[in-house]
């Protein structure tokens, strides 16, 4: 009889922790600037797709954490002579993995809210030896991210903005990553 109650109380556990942790998948698109003297302020385009794992600590709060591709797009500013700038593209892509540890405050209705820090690693660059963004840029960047989801379980729409803090650029100035995401989230249990 101990064992079957043991049995019955560990069952109980795992369930009860499985009903506490999701995961999910993300896709979306990315609107970066880099903020510095050096590089254009307009945003330009890129994209971003991983997944996530949540854990319910109450049912108004959880912690999420993701792993996410994000290609990342700029554009050296045109403050260089003719020369310089006809000599290699201008354009940069940057391929970063990034992991935000995100706290989610779910409202039991439609909207959460969230925020946290990210930490993001330079995974590679343009290969071309004029256009290769591993020597242009720093391999690691941290931010804080604040936003918001949409729940329509199991689908969510998310909308959030990254504050970069870290100094990315290895060509003199010191440039920022700013960084307006948007995209839906598929939460598989």
């Amino acid at each position: 009889m101990r064992k079957i109650a043991a049995i019955l109380l560990i069952l109980f556990t795992v369930l009860q922790a499985k009903a506490q942790l999701h995961l999910g998948a993300k896709a979306g698109a990315n609107m970066t600037k880099i903020a510095g003297e050096s590089f254009d302020k307009n945003y330009k385009l890129g994209y971003q797709f991983g997944g996530f794992i949540a854990y319910d600590m109450t049912s108004s709060t959880a912690i999420q954490v993701e792993v996410l591709f994000n290609q990342t797009n700029t554009k050296i500013s045109n403050r260089y002579t003719d020369v310089l700038t006809d000599a290699f593209d201008r354009g940069k892509k940057m391929n970063y993995v990034s992991v935000p540890i995100l706290l989610r405050l779910n409202t039991n209705g439609l909207i959460s809210i969230m925020g946290g820090p990210q930490f993001s690693f330079l995974s590679d660059g343009n290969e071309s030896l004029l256009n290769n963004s591993k020597k242009l840029f720093k391999r690691t960047d941290f931010g804080l991210i604040a936003g918001t989801e949409l729940n329509l379980k199991p689908i969510r729409v998310f909308a959030r903005y990254v504050w970069g803090f870290s100094d990315i650029s290895n060509i003199g100035d010191k440039a920022e990553s700013r960084q307006i995401q948007a995209g839906i989230a598929f939460r598989l249990f």
